[in-house]
C-alpha cells in the first residue's frame, strides 16, 4: 500500500482559514526608475504588509513625493514641514514620513529588490542632505525622538511654502 507524503498529511491537517495566496492579478505599472522585477517585488510587499501606512501604490507615491520635494532647481535650501493629518494618504505630504515609508520598504524587500530601491533612495538622500539644513537643536528635544536622520533637519512653516504668509 503506498504511503502519503508528509506534505500531503500536513496540508490535510491544516484548517482552511485562509485561501492560498495567488498572484494571477496583473501587476501594476512599473515604478519610475525601477526595473520590472523590483516593481513586482514592491507590489507584493505592499499587498502582504501588515503596516497601516503601507497600502497598494504607496511606494510609488512616496518616491514621487520625495522627488517632488527635491525637484525645484537652484541651490536654495528646502524646509520640510509637519503635516497635522495622520491618516494614511495625507501623512505622505510630510516628506519625512514618505522617507519613513521608503525606509520600511527597503528593509522589507528581498535582497535584489532591496539593493535596487536602496540605490534610488540613496541618490535622493544625497540631494536631501545637500538641499536641507541640519537642526542644531535636534539632540536636545525632550519628547519623542525619531530614529531616522531625516528628522534631524531644520523644519519650515507650512504656510510659508504655500505663499499664504
Amino acid at each position: 500500500m503506498p504511503r502519503k507524503r508528509p506534505g500531503a498529511l500536513r496540508a490535510a491537517s491544516q484548517p482552511f482559514s485562509q485561501p492560498p495566496r495567488r498572484w494571477d492579478t496583473p501587476p501594476p505599472d512599473r515604478i519610475h526608475g525601477l526595473s520590472a522585477a523590483t516593481s513586482l517585488a514592491v507590489h507584493r510587499y505592499e499587498a502582504l504588509s501588515d503596516d497601516y501606512y503601507v497600502f497598494p501604490g504607496v511606494i510609488a507615491y512616496a518616491l514621487r513625493r520625495y522627488r517632488a520635494f527635491l525637484s525645484p532647481p537652484g541651490t536654495r535650501p528646502r524646509y520640510p514641514y509637519v503635516d497635522d493629518c495622520s491618516c494614511r494618504g495625507c501623512s505622505l505630504r510630510d516628506v519625512r514620513h514618505a522617507r519613513d515609508v521608503l525606509d520600511a520598504a527597503v528593509r522589507g524587500l528581498p535582497p535584489q529588490a532591496r539593493a535596487e530601491l536602496g540605490r534610488v533612495v540613496a541618490g535622493l538622500d544625497r540631494s536631501y542632505l545637500a538641499r536641507t539644513l541640519p537642526d542644531p537643536l535636534a539632540g536636545t528635544y525632550r519628547g519623542w525622538r525619531p530614529d531616522g536622520w531625516w528628522y534631524r533637519r531644520l523644519l519650515g512653516c507650512p504656510y510659508a511654502q504655500s505663499g499664504t504668509v
